[in-house]
């Protein structure tokens, strides 16, 4: 590839435009792996995403113009970061961009918004989730049976102390 993949902040609303079209796409897989259509991902609106989006911190991940991952988080006010809709486009999969766009949340959360741990949950059958999560030293530390078809698997890990913002 002639150009490289950028990490930064949402720009604003063109951006929220096409993470939502991304996540659209990326969600397909998912619902697909769980029978059902019908996740948050693929039924939220411009107008929701854009409100989730004004009440926490995002990254996308630019290959020139096009927006090809994605990745969002808020801290509570305990210091727990809850990371959310890490998306990949499914032809920028395989090269490191998903482990990318974690380590740079993680490194703004940190230095930024004072994060003390991360959590984030993935569901049972995703195992390239689930893979990617716990090679970043993420371990389960709960179960939840979300549906007949559906075990929300529940991750967390500690901040690193003196962490700082990945350069993208």
């Amino acid at each position: 590839m002639g150009t490289s993949v950028i990490i930064s902040a949402v720009a604003g609303e063109r951006d929220a435009e096409q993470i939502l079209k991304l996540q659209y796409l990326c969600y397909q897989s998912e619902a697909e792996l769980y029978d059902d259509y019908t996740i948050e991902p693929l039924t939220q609106t411009l107008v929701d995403l854009t409100a989730e989006l004004g009440r926490g911190y995002a990254l996308v991940a630019r290959l020139g113009d096009e927006v090809v991952g994605s990745v969002r988080a808020v801290v509570d006010e305990g210091g727990t970061a809850r990371i959310a809709k890490l998306i990949v486009h499914p032809r920028m999969r395989r090269h490191g961009l998903g482990g990318r766009l974690l380590a740079a949340i993680e490194g703004h959360l940190t230095a930024e918004l004072a994060a003390k741990r991360f959590r984030l949950f993935t569901g049972h059958r995703s195992e390239t989730n689930l893979r990617l999560y716990r090679s970043r030293g993420y371990a389960t530390v709960s179960k939840e049976q979300a549906g007949p078809r559906l075990t929300v698997v529940t991750l967390e890990k500690e901040a690193e102390a003196g962490a700082f913002a990945a350069s993208a």
